[in-house]
């Protein structure tokens, strides 16, 4: 897929952009290409547009987006797409309650593509709403999900009091939301994590790990043995370069939609949305509809999950079965 191509679908399909309204791109020095095709688009819709440049290193730094929450809480549509993700900062959640529907769009590549020559990009939003209809009733009544996988993660999540949502990159209301990551999504409760997770699929940011990196959760925190082999280590102190205890808890739990997308360890966002995976966010968890508070936000991934909600089995190897 070309820059432009994709930029176009953004704009028209997931963001439905009309005429006159406020558009804001907030992106990072990194991006200046997609961002500058997304305006171009925009533009042809009609709509008036706003671009801010960030320091990279800082977007996941919730005190800068805080300043600029007010801004952000008159556009119509606000779009992050920077190297990384804030869409679980207090500045999206008051953007939000003031009207305006976001798009978080991270664009983190371990293979210097642009994200937007990813072909995930072109994954029918029906399908994937659909998809996600399947399995919202049930997690809509149940109070605990458990997971186990081949390769040996065997955990259980609490959702009780917590609503479900999906992201089909699609949104078009007031005051809604929505992600590049075709999922389904909980805010699990923050400290309920237990048992075994082996993580197969993606690091993250990291990219995908050479070997398994076996973790446990007590209590809903993250332990590993960083000695067990490299990755481990790598993702320990990946997460320890945050110096926030709070970013070591699970804060939700996330099933991929996008059947277009493959978990390479090429594109963060792309990983975590790949159908046939599931996949644990730690750290913050705000805009979500949770209420755990962190220096960032990242995603682990982990492949053919089965997934029950309560005594209802949702998904076997990975696919649907409901």
């Amino acid at each position: 897929m070309d820059i432009e191509t994709a930029a176009a679908i953004i704009i028209n399909d997931w963001l439905c952009v009309k005429r006159n309204e406020v558009f804001y791109f907030i992106t990072d020095e990194c991006h200046r290409t997609e961002a500058d095709a997304c305006i171009r688009q925009a533009e042809q819709r009609g709509a008036v547009t706003k671009l801010s440049v960030l320091p990279v290193q800082q977007i996941q730094d919730g005190r800068l987006l805080e300043s600029m929450r007010n801004i952000m809480s008159y556009a119509d549509v606000v779009v992050g797409a920077t190297t990384y993700s804030f869409i679980t900062t207090d500045a999206v959640d008051f953007a939000l309650k003031h009207g305006a529907r976001f798009l978080s769009l991270p664009l983190s590549t371990n293979n210097g593509r642009s994200l937007f020559e990813s072909d995930f990009i072109g994954m029918s939003t029906k399908t994937a709403e659909r998809n996600a209809r399947r399995l919202l009733p049930y997690l809509k009544k149940a109070s605990e999900l458990h997971v186990t996988t081949p390769a040996g993660t065997d955990a259980v999540f609490s959702m009780r009091g917590r609503r479900p949502g999906f992201f089909s990159g699609r949104t078009g209301r007031r005051g809604s939301f929505s992600s590049a990551s075709f999922e389904v999504y909980v805010p699990v409760v923050e400290d309920s994590a237990q048992g075994t997770v082996v993580i197969d699929g993606s690091l993250g940011y990291l990219g995908t790990p050479a070997s398994p990196v076996r973790t446990q959760f007590t209590g809903g925190r993250l332990q590993a043995d960083r000695a067990q082999n490299s990755d481990a280590a790598r993702l320990l102190s990946y997460m320890e370069s945050f110096h926030d205890p709070r970013m070591f808890y699970a804060v939700e739990f996330g099933i991929g939609l996008n059947e277009c997308a493959r978990c390479a360890g090429q594109s963060y966002i792309e990983d975590e949305s790949t159908a046939g995976t599931f996949h644990i966010g730690l750290g913050r968890n705000l805009a979500l509809g949770g209420t755990h508070d962190a220096a960032g936000h990242f995603d682990i991934v982990m492949h053919n999950p089965d997934i029950y909600a309560d005594s209802v089995q949702i998904l076997s190897g990975g696919h649907i079965c409901v």
